[in-house]
């Protein structure tokens, strides 16, 4: 099987890249970080979340959306907000599918997410004016083990 990709577009908490790494690092994933980036990559507590998974991560760095997109370009591509148009649970995404986050506190660009409108998912939360979101890392938790389990977990034990 491919394996899968998070993509991280200008991340801004520490931890929570730093905890995402770690679930890279336990499923085989490929992260990829995207610039401008809220902390530098040897910050002290992204690397205390990854903890001593780090040298299992296959991490690359992107020096901006553009460049990311030019580089992946005709890769299957799946971009995840709040506002997206089917539920996660809704898809059967490709293997090696690329799966795009936002930065904490804004989301993905809203004329990336018109212009892919159709590869947008979202994960169910209860219509609350006050909920914008849940935690970065845990959608993509979420998002990449629905992924994996309708692959039956290939390869895991």
């Amino acid at each position: 099987m491919k394996a899968f990709h998070i993509v991280l577009v200008e991340p801004e908490i520490p931890p929570n890249t730093g905890n995402i790494a770690r679930t890279c690092a336990a499923t085989g994933t490929t992260l990829h970080l995207v610039k401008p980036l809220g902390f530098e990559v040897s910050d002290r507590t992204l690397k205390r979340a990854g903890l001593d998974y780090w040298p299992l991560v296959n991490l690359k760095l992107h020096e901006s959306l553009d460049a990311f997109l030019r580089a992946y370009a005709g890769n299957p591509m799946y971009f995840v907000t709040t506002k997206g148009r089917r539920a996660y649970t809704e898809t059967d995404c490709e293997e090696g599918a690329m799966f795009l986050f936002g930065k904490e506190t804004a989301g993905l660009d809203e004329t990336l997410l018109q212009e892919n409108a159709d590869r947008t998912l979202r994960i169910p939360m209860l219509p609350d004016e006050r909920l914008r979101s849940l935690n970065l890392a845990n959608s993509v938790a979420i998002i990449l083990y629905e992924a994996l389990r309708r692959r039956g977990f290939p390869d895991f034990r």
